[in-house]
């Protein structure tokens, strides 16, 4: 057995090391801001699948999605429309998709190639997304990333205009 499946049989298991340690973790996280910024992924296993390599222009970030239903009853008291909180997810987006879409929001300029489960508790799941940055050298020259057709033609045709100016 290969230490990507040693990997994915650990985080299936769940042996009680690794509860404890997502425990201690959770607490820890739910103090963070909700899209947060990390040095390498947690699991190695799911983001080397997803195309995850350890070089300059990936990115790794851990983002936190409110868990429950479409809609929570409104408040009593008054209140700006924004601060309502009505709303917690929309129908046809999964919670994977919402963590993809916060971090598309705080990082505009990177693509994102994937995304998978953390942890979650009574409130909040935690997902790992990996985004890539299509104007780094290191990740233009790689053969095997492969990014989306119009994305890399979009890349090239600005770095040629860049270019020509």
């Amino acid at each position: 057995m290969g230490l990507y499946s040693e990997l994915n049989e650990l985080w299936r298991s769940r042996p009680e090391e690794l509860k404890v340690l997502l425990r201690e973790r959770r607490i820890l996280w739910r103090r963070e801001p909700s899209v947060v910024r990390v040095e390498r992924p947690l699991r190695l296993d799911r983001a080397r699948g997803i195309g995850y390599k350890a070089k300059q222009g990936f990115v790794v970030l851990r983002v936190r999605v409110r868990r429950g239903g479409f809609s929570k009853p409104r408040p009593n008291s008054g209140r700006r429309p924004k601060a309502i909180g009505a709303v917690l997810h929309k129908v046809n987006v999964t919670m994977a998709e919402e963590a993809i879409n916060r971090a598309r929001k705080k990082y505009p300029n990177l693509h994102p190639i994937g995304c998978y489960p953390l942890t979650y508790d009574s409130l909040y799941k935690w997902f790992e997304v990996i985004l890539v940055d299509p104007y780094h050298p290191a990740i233009r020259s790689d053969p095997e990333i492969q990014l989306p057709d119009p994305l890399r033609r979009r890349v090239e045709r600005r770095l040629m205009r860049e270019k020509s100016h």
